[in-house]
């Protein structure tokens, strides 16, 4: 057998910074089925009162999501927030360009709300500045956030919630440097709405976070130029800047596939080098933090999407069906954005339910998809400080240039004296396995609590209904700790936690 090494450098006092919660944060769209069937479904068995699915709440809990993106995504440049909102017999349905489909307005922004404190996170509400703007922005908040004597947010009490929704966290737009996104703008003009709107927001509540709109991709023709115009513009009025990526295996090349982090671990930083120039240009004294508000691998339902009938209402789209490296690539981009706590404070994986997601529904039940186990271990487990981890290991060549075989990072959480290390063992040879050690002297009377393992031999492997156990982790893992040196085989192809606890 072969062996692979790999050590990591763990200083407790070479921190990058505090974990902000949010970076756990999901996604719901009205897209597909991600609101109907999805979490909404009234004549489902496992509906509750409202027609909330308890199924789902119970999985949504379990991965402990502090906040979720709402309504879109794309969906929200062409959004009339009154048309989902009042009584539902006098709700319209209308036509959503985005996707091609009819939206009920069945459920609306105050199910929405409802539905987050049954799932106890929180909402991050996006404004449409595609085909509306100020007013329009200006308004919602007033509705969602006064208590009331003032036009909107007495029809809130009116429609039967008294008490304001307070959301703390809103998106200026979605994706306006993308010609798809209905009215798409230039740089300068979506910098110039976004800083009025941002404005008129935040005089109406100073107590609200805004996030503007960067890239949609990376790989953007207008990327870079686009952050730097936008933010020269609204940088005054906004807290964030959005980044949007997602990872495909077109290529059935999975070596590449699993390099992806390198590729995003770049964009992260190139992003943080243009918010730091603008803020030098300003002459700022804040830092623009980055909110990386979609993210997730997506290219499975690409095909199968084409084929969906227009003007339906939410057809089974964009719904991927992720295997066993989707799940090893999300692990790695969990911790490539932890690496990156001092600046990435929002991320959402997109979606949560059904579209693009880790929980599946069925009228008969729900299920973890693959990606659901190594977001429910780094979101649980991943709260607290990021430590600096420096890590020695052997490289590979990939698409994107050197590509370490471990993705690896370590968190300190002192309230509970915990040391958690998160990796991912990216060598595909079966045969091989590679050598993890660390010194952790530092880390006294400390001693190895748990070392789960989400390892297969099929990175083709899928989790169904019918068979939804085929990829799960194991708490079965090797690590060891002796005189403060720590030590683990990692097969191939494998996710690992290993979390140590004082005694």
């Amino acid at each position: 057998m072969i062996l692979k090494k790999a050590t990591l450098h763990v200083n407790k006092h070479f921190q990058i910074g505090e974990v902000d919660n949010r970076i756990y944060g999901s996604f719901i769209e009205h897209l597909g089925r991600a609101v109907y069937e999805g979490i909404y479904q009234p004549d489902s068995p496992f509906a509750d009162e409202q027609g909330m699915r308890k199924d789902v709440l119970d999985l949504v809990e379990q991965l402990n999501v502090p906040v979720v993106r709402y309504p879109g995504g794309n969906f929200v440049s062409g959004y009339r927030w009154e048309d989902s909102v009042g009584p539902k017999e006098e709700r319209p349905s209308t036509i959503d360009l985005a996707w091609r489909v009819i939206e009920s307005n069945q459920f609306g922004f105050n199910e929405f709300m409802d539905w987050t404190k049954k799932a106890k996170t929180e909402c991050m509400m996006a404004v449409n500045l595609g085909t509306r703007g100020i007013e329009a922005a200006k308004n919602i908040l007033e509705y969602s956030n006064i208590k009331g004597g003032s036009y909107y947010s007495d029809l809130r009490r009116k429609h039967g919630w008294e008490e304001p929704h307070n959301v703390k966290l809103w998106c200026l737009g979605n994706e306006m440097d993308g010609p798809w996104q209905e009215g798409h703008k230039t740089a300068y003009e979506y910098g110039r709405l976004a800083s009025e709107a941002g404005r008129a927001m935040k005089m109406l509540d100073p107590t609200i976070e805004t996030v503007a709109c960067g890239s949609s991709s990376l790989t953007m023709p207008t990327f870079g130029t686009w952050e730097d115009t936008a933010l020269m513009e609204c940088y005054d009025q906004v807290d964030y800047l959005s980044l949007h990526q997602y990872y495909g295996n077109r290529e059935n090349n999975s070596a590449d596939f699993l390099a992806n982090t390198v590729a995003m671990d770049q964009f992260i930083k190139q992003v943080i080098s243009i918010c730091d120039a603008v803020k030098a240009k300003k002459r700022g004294k804040k830092d623009i933090h980055l909110s990386f508000d979609e993210w997730n691998v997506w290219y499975h339902s690409n095909e199968q999407d084409q084929k969906i009938e227009p003007w339906s209402q939410h057809p089974h789209q964009l719904e991927d069906v992720y295997n066993f490296e989707d799940a090893l690539l999300v692990a790695g981009m969990m911790i490539t954005l932890l690496r990156h706590a001092n600046r990435v404070k929002i991320a959402c994986l997109a979606q949560l339910v059904n579209v693009i997601a880790p929980i599946m529904t069925s009228d008969t039940g729900a299920w973890k998809q693959t990606i659901y186990y190594p977001f429910e271990l780094i979101s649980n487990l991943g709260r607290g400080t990021v430590l600096n981890t420096e890590i020695q290991v052997p490289f590979y060549e990939s698409k994107h240039g050197d590509t370490p075989f471990l993705d690896s990072v370590a968190i300190m959480n002192e309230e509970y004296e915990t040391l958690t290390i998160f990796a991912v063992n990216k060598d595909l040879k079966p045969s091989e396995e590679m050598e993890l050690s660390a010194d952790l002297r530092q880390f006294e009377n400390y001693i190895v609590d748990k070392h789960v393992v989400l390892v297969h031999d099929d990175l083709k492997a899928v989790n169904t209904e019918e068979n939804p156990n085929n990829v799960t982790p194991h708490a079965n893992g090797n690590a060891t700790l002796e005189n403060g040196h720590l030590q683990a085989m990692l097969p191939a192809q494998s996710f690992h936690v290993i979390t140590l606890k004082k005694q």
